[in-house]
């Protein structure tokens, strides 16, 4: 029998809390019994497996990740629709650091088509014809941006870039000058 108030809604927000504060991989069955003060076996009245929880975790913060990208965008196109986008990246890893490792967590093909990831590509796609790329040049473009803005995040969270100047704020404006100077060039 479940518990009074124990819930899947409950037990990933609490993941997704424990996550930001300690890491996803703090994010395990024991610890989230130990929050909710009950027995591991109770959270399996709620969720299959720890893979399930974690899968349920990354959903939330493609969702998350998802509409942060959306309310960036809107009414933004070229230039201030990508820096909107990779602002949103940047700042969503920052203030949620485990989440954003979240995102990330495997996912089989039907959660990931179904999951804030696709929306994510979508907003993505939607940016990147204002470079008036086609289809074949966009997978590319998705797949360079993903990789700059997990790189670079990653890296600054991190503290790599803390102890050299220019600032990590700096570095980032001549990233986001060259990735927009790379993409005019691809729209050509």
């Amino acid at each position: 029998m479940a518990r009074a108030g124990l819930t899947i809604d409950r037990l990933v927000e609490a993941g997704a809390k424990l996550a930001d504060a300690s890491g996803f991989e703090a994010v395990t069955p024991s610890a989230l019994a130990r929050q909710f003060d009950v027995k591991v076996a109770s959270l399996y009245s709620h969720v299959a497996s720890a893979n399930d929880i974690k899968v349920r975790i990354a959903l939330y913060a493609l969702d998350k990740l998802a509409d942060r990208i959306a309310d960036a965008i809107a009414g933004r196109a070229g230039r201030d629709a990508l820096i909107a986008l990779a602002d949103a990246h940047r700042d969503f890893s920052m203030a949620h650091p485990g989440l954003f490792a979240a995102a990330r967590h495997p996912l089989d093909g039907e959660a990931a088509g179904r999951s804030g990831g696709a929306r994510i590509a979508q907003a993505t796609r939607a940016v990147l014809r204002g470079y008036g790329l086609d289809e074949h040049a966009q997978t590319h473009a998705i797949r360079l941006l993903g990789s700059v803005f997990l790189g670079f995040t990653m890296l600054e969270s991190s503290g790599s870039f803390g102890h050299s100047r220019p600032s990590p704020e700096a570095s980032w404006q001549v990233t986001l000058d060259a990735l927009h100077a790379m993409l005019c060039s691809l729209g050509k």
